[in-house]
């Protein structure tokens, strides 16, 4: 027996995967069917095993069809059951489902296709009975001037609805019979050859085309129709154009009709092409217009070519050429030349020497008065009591020279030329042409110092060779770099070539410098002359007073510097040498001498520091990164207090030695302290083992530090707070409740101990003191006693029921296995 589960599911299967939907299946039908019907086209694809459904047909919309068509129930075939027009409905939609009575899918949709094969059955027709047209002279062969319009209401694409045109007669036939020709599949009819070349131009008659077109293509079956054509001939009216003149800036509306062509045939279409590409157009009557206004100076022709042509785009003719001309007007004003780098001119030249020479453009037409310059000076104007002006200008040629004023050096003006066109007449146009006119400079001016006494000027005789002594600054009017050069020259009062001359050619500043050593005793003062002159000839006056410059020198007497005990200094250390320790006494060599300050220099590590009044030298922190065997060199300054300039130096030379070992680690217990997690701003004070004894006689702070352990080194945190005691707090916000030890070095003198810090991490109250747990009250049982005694009590209970069913189920099968007659009778109450 099948269980119930397994039908469930193979039920749910089919549901589960549905079906594919079925392809579309394709049928053809052919037109106009004239056998018997119902005529059957396709067998569907009906499940067997499903017979007991009946077959649906129904449009593409899901509706039950009411079309010709239908299903055989018992064969499954699908059938029409009368002829189809494929001109009413060329295709069909149709889907066949097996269904229910109550209307439920057993199979499908299966979609069926179904084309409506063409026949040839529709005659081709023309448009028109009677078309007419017009053919001008002059048309070239083969170039279409009308076409043929048909229709097939047969299936497009087909050879029933391929359609073929030909002439079957031309009335009258001269000059020609084959004065025409038209193309079979566009009906476009044209001159032949023969035609063109025969064409009577005083034929006035018309001719009469009969023209034919076919179905079916080339062959020779088909339906057909016939049509007449009636073409007339008219003298050509495509004749040339004269040129025509448009004044430029023209305002006028545009577009501006300028002139028209005509094509006297039919079907026409104008095309404009212009050369230069310009703003000309032409419409579908042949009328050309200009569309904006016209630039002379921009273009000052055009050749415009105009086609006719057919909808096809083919030319019936040459083109026809028109001649634009753009006439000139005078809108356009002069043109100054670009500004170019400044016209310079040297001071004092003679007059009439010419400065520079204007020829502003015009655009115009050349030759003609709207381009004919005149020139008028604007600026500079003459000066109000001047005898004359400084520039003059030609107005015809616009040449400028140098006129009766004289110009200065360094003077830069800027010349206003206006330029006028139709010759300077009123109406003319002009611009204002600018060119700017520097004066160069000459050598006139003679170099002067800008103060002739400098000094008293103190000096040490002890002072060294090369020391500036002072600075003299020179002047020179001229603007020319090249004649601002300048020579300077010492010209008394240096007999024994004590000083010397430094400075840079091109500058106006010379150094007086000590050359030689200085003697109070030789000379106590020294006044040396110094002179400047130019390097570049003098144009003019020499040199003035001021060319001379007098520096006085006073000679001072020297101290002799400060000396100490020794040239240098060396000390031999361990690296674990702490901080503060003395390393020597560094002291002046004669004790009576003036008092000294001492500081250091090249301390680049900051391991030592000096008492500036004493002179000790201490460690200022411990030597980390020193090693043995190194050694490390500063330099000791000293200045006498009431001269800072007196001082001395010597070297101090530190020689590292190997640290000795570090002193055994005594441990010392710590009574308990209390912490609070999370961190409050609380913390435990350590102090050093002041109970030892021997500590009292000695001098000096405590070190502390941490253990080595890193989990400590994590957790907690160890501040100095002076010299006996330091500070231990939580590290972390959090630290695990319980008992801590955390190990303290502290550090005396050369000796070390280990605190033990015992420290109890409790939980906080919102007070930030400790919250303890609260202990067990005496004899009462724990909760594991309690369990313990109850699972006790039930194991008993449980065997003493296991010993009382056991007994009753004994005693019970004794007494059935006794014999019946055995069984002591009850005795009656």
């Amino acid at each position: 027996m099948v269980p119930a589960w397994l039908w469930l599911l193979c039920l749910s299967v089919p549901q589960a995967f549905p079906e594919a939907q079925p392809a579309e299946l394709y049928v053809e039908v052919p037109e106009n069917y004239g056998g018997n019907f119902p005529l059957y086209l396709a067998k569907l694809p009906l499940p067997r095993e499903e017979a007991e459904g009946q077959v649906v047909l129904s449009g593409d919309s899901g509706r039950a069809a009411e079309g010709p068509f239908a299903v055989d129930p018992e064969s499954g075939f699908l059938l029409v059951t009368r002829a189809l027009d494929r001109e009413e409905q060329a295709e069909y939609q149709l889907q066949v489902t097996l269904e229910t009575k109550d209307g439920h899918v057993l199979w499908g949709p299966q979609p069926v296709r179904v084309h409506v094969k063409d026949e040839n059955d529709q005659v081709p027709c023309f448009s028109q009975a009677i078309y007419r047209a017009q053919l001008s002279q002059g048309t070239r062969p083969g170039i279409p001037f009308f076409f043929l319009e048909a229709s097939d209401g047969d299936e497009p694409g087909t050879a029933n609805s391929d359609l073929r045109f030909h002439i079957l007669s031309q009335a009258p036939a001269q000059p020609s019979p084959d004065m025409f020709q038209l193309e079979p599949r566009l009906g476009a009819l044209a001159l032949s050859p023969q035609g063109s070349a025969s064409l009577d131009r005083a034929l006035e008659g018309p001719y009469q085309l009969l023209v034919q077109v076919k179905d079916m293509g080339d062959q020779a079956s088909g339906h057909q129709a016939t049509a007449t054509i009636d073409v007339s001939v008219v003298e050509s009216t495509w004749v040339p154009l004269e040129p025509i003149h448009l004044a430029e800036n023209l305002q006028v509306p545009y577009p501006h009709h300028i002139a028209q062509v005509h094509w006297s045939g039919s079907n026409v279409h104008y095309h404009l092409e212009s050369q230069p590409t310009g703003p000309f157009d032409v419409d579908a009557e042949g009328k050309i217009y200009v569309t904006s206004e016209l630039d002379r100076e921009a273009q000052a022709e055009y050749l415009l070519r105009v086609w006719a042509q057919n909808s096809g785009g083919e030319d019936y003719a040459e083109p026809l050429e028109l001649q634009v001309v753009v006439m000139d007007e005078n809108d356009n004003v002069p043109v100054c030349p670009p500004p170019g780098p400044p016209v310079s001119i040297p001071e004092l030249s003679p007059l009439g020497t010419e400065v520079t020479k204007l020829s502003a453009e015009d655009a115009d037409a050349p030759g003609s008065p709207n381009s004919h310059i005149a020139y008028r000076l604007l600026s500079p104007e003459p000066e109000e009591g001047a005898a004359g002006t400084a520039f003059e200008l030609d107005p015809t040629s616009g040449s400028v020279t140098l006129g009766t004023a004289p110009l200065h050096a360094g003077q830069n003006i800027l010349l206003q030329v206006l330029a006028i066109d139709l010759a300077g007449a009123e109406g003319g146009l002009s611009s204002t042409c600018e060119v700017t006119v520097t004066v160069s400079d000459v050598n006139d001016h003679a170099p002067e110092f800008t103060t002739s006494q400098i000094g008293p000027i103190s000096l040490p005789e002890d002072v060294e060779p090369g020391t500036r002594v002072a600075t003299l600054v020179a002047t020179d009017a001229d603007l020319e770099p090249a004649f601002r050069l300048m020579d300077f020259a010492i010209e008394g009062g240096d007999v024994d070539g004590i000083f010397g001359l430094d400075w840079e050619p091109d500058s106006g500043q010379v150094q007086l410098r000590l050359c030689k050593n200085l003697s109070y005793e030789a000379a106590p003062s020294h006044e040396v002359v110094v002179v400047v002159r130019n390097v570049a000839e003098l144009v003019g006056q020499g040199p003035g007073p001021g060319a001379t410059a007098t520096v006085t020198v006073l000679v001072e007497r020297v101290l002799p510097p400060p000396k100490l005990d020794q040239d240098s200094y060396e000390a031999t250390v361990p690296v674990s040498t702490p901080a503060g320790s003395l390393l020597l006494i560094v002291q002046p060599a004669d004790p009576t001498s003036r008092p000294l300050r001492f500081s250091l220099a090249n301390d680049s590590e900051g391991w030592l520091c000096i008492d500036k009044v004493s002179g000790e030298v201490h460690t200022a922190r411990s030597l980390q990164g020193a090693q043995p065997g190194d050694t490390y060199t500063v330099l000791v300054e000293a200045q006498d207090a009431d001269e800072p300039r007196l001082s001395t130096s010597a070297t101090l030379v530190i020689h590292f030695l190997k640290a000795p070992p570090p002193p055994a680690l005594t441990l010392v217990p710590v009574s308990s302290r209390h912490l609070c997690t999370p961190r409050q701003d609380h913390g435990v004070i350590v102090s050093g083992p002041s109970e030892d004894p021997e500590l009292a006689s000695r001098q000096g702070p405590y070190s502390f530090a941490l253990g080595p352990n890193p989990t400590v080194q994590r957790d907690w945190r160890l501040q100095p707070l002076n010299g006996s005691h330091a500070y231990l707090t939580l590290a972390l916000h959090w630290v695990e409740p319980h008992e801590h030890v955390v190990p303290v070095v502290v550090g005396h003198n050369g000796r070390m101990w280990q605190l033990l810090v015992r420290v109890i991490v409790c939980r906080c109250n919102v007070e930030g003191q400790c919250m303890r747990k609260v202990g067990r009250l005496k004899g009462m049982p724990t909760k594991l006693s309690a369990v313990g005694t109850l699972v006790g009590t039930l194991v008993a209970i449980g065997f003493l029921l296991i010993l009382i069913f056991t007994h009753l189920t004994l005693a019970r099968k004794k007494d059935l296995d006794q014999p019946v007659d055995s069984v002591p009778l009850k005795a009656a109450v």
